[in-house]
């Protein structure tokens, strides 16, 4: 029976580099790992194939070889390269292991002896407004979580009894499988990879070790937080099996859109709309401030649509520094609507008495247009 091409097997192309390689073969070795897939011969026979193909195309020599003779190059010997395909002499397969292994187990690596396992990390979201970013704030929270049992103290064994080792794995929470030149690594179907097994389970947490129940915890929100930042309580997640090390509480922060300001890192920006006549003959206002005061913003004679005013200081703390950033208003020339009969009469009245040197942007893209125009007629 003819073997499956090794590019196809872990599904790249001969040009693929080491990196994508090393990637598509931790992909394919999840998936098809014995221990996601129980009792399953394919999955158990592809797994081999999988690290068979792996094995040669890491190798230079080998790839090389096997490039030009396919999976002849390793028949009877051949290529003198000391194992065949199927050696795991190279130490980049025993890493690539190491990493898989670790990602299989939540990032965690293997149990620790009487499987105390860290507990899971738990997340929480936390909505606050923009003020309470820029004052900074002391929040309570209740986050429902799996604690230590206090009856059993986590070992999930009744009062005055304890956990057994458990006989099948003899405490190491893994047993191993031979077959053929592969030998397979498992989860201890006995304990659940645990190492001990109850026999006695206490009758608080039904030899679980924990139980769910709410936390209050008090989270300081520093000035300044940006939206999307995560906050970090080490210790405050989930309780871990058997006694085991908890895992971290993680606290991600968003910021509700403000009436007013919006926000680039440590700036402030606000659009305020002013009257034509104001932004034409000049004038002032005043606009609130996030540090509760009030600024005044003068408008020089001749303001156009979009002139920015920097107020210095004014904007948000810069978290766990000393720096504040800058408040920066843009004003926006509202044109007058619902006009009086006098009110139109004064306008036009205007209109006619002006020049050039009244609307000089206009005037000048107006002219420019009507040289463009006589451009294309020529």
């Amino acid at each position: 029976m003819s073997k499956t091409d090794y590019y196809e097997l872990l599904g790249v192309d001969r040009s693929v580099d080491e990196k994508e390689l090393k990637s598509a073969f931790r992909k394919m070795a999840m998936k098809y790992h014995p221990d996601r897939n129980p009792d399953d011969k394919l999955a158990e026979a592809r797994f081999k194939e999988i690290n068979e193909a792996y094995d040669v195309l890491r190798d230079p020599q080998k790839r090389a070889a096997y490039d030009q003779f396919g999976h002849a190059a390793f028949e009877n010997g051949g290529g003198g390269f000391g194992g065949g395909a199927g050696g795991f002499g190279g130490g980049g397969f025993s890493d690539i292991f190491e990493d898989l292994f670790g990602e299989m187990m939540g990032g965690r690596g293997r149990r620790g002896a009487g499987g105390r396992g860290r507990g899971a990390d738990l997340r929480y979201n936390m909505e606050i407004t923009l003020e309470e970013a820029y004052e900074g704030k002391t929040a309570d929270i209740s986050v429902p979580t799996a604690v230590t049992c206090e009856t059993c103290s986590g070992s999930g064994s009744k009062p005055g009894s304890s956990p057994k080792t458990c006989a099948t794995c003899s405490g190491s929470g893994r047993v191993r499988a031979a077959s053929g030149f592969f030998s397979i690594e498992r989860t201890c179907p006995q304990c659940q990879g645990r190492g001990e097994v109850i026999s006695d389970p206490c009758e608080t947490c039904s030899g679980q070790g924990r139980i769910t129940r709410e936390r209050s915890l008090s989270v300081n929100i520093p000035a300044g937080i940006e939206d999307g930042v995560r906050i970090r309580l080490g210790g405050e997640g989930e309780a871990g099996a058997r006694g085991g090390p908890p895992g971290d509480l993680y606290i991600f922060v968003t910021i509700k859109p403000h009436e007013f300001f919006q926000r680039d890192g440590a700036d402030l920006f606000c659009r305020i709309p002013v009257s034509m006549t104001t932004a034409a003959l000049g004038g002032q206002f005043e606009v609130a401030t996030l540090d509760g005061g009030k600024s005044r913003v003068k408008v020089p004679e001749g303001t156009q649509t979009g002139k920015q005013f920097r107020l210095k200081g004014k904007g948000m703390p810069v978290m766990r520094s000393t720096g504040i950033g800058d408040l920066y208003i843009q004003v926006v020339t509202e044109t007058p609507q619902h006009l009086t009969r006098r009110q139109r009469e004064l306008l036009e009245e205007f209109e006619a008495i002006s020049s050039e040197k009244n609307n000089p942007e206009s005037s000048g893209f107006f002219s420019r247009m009507k040289n463009f125009l006589d451009g294309l007629a020529d």
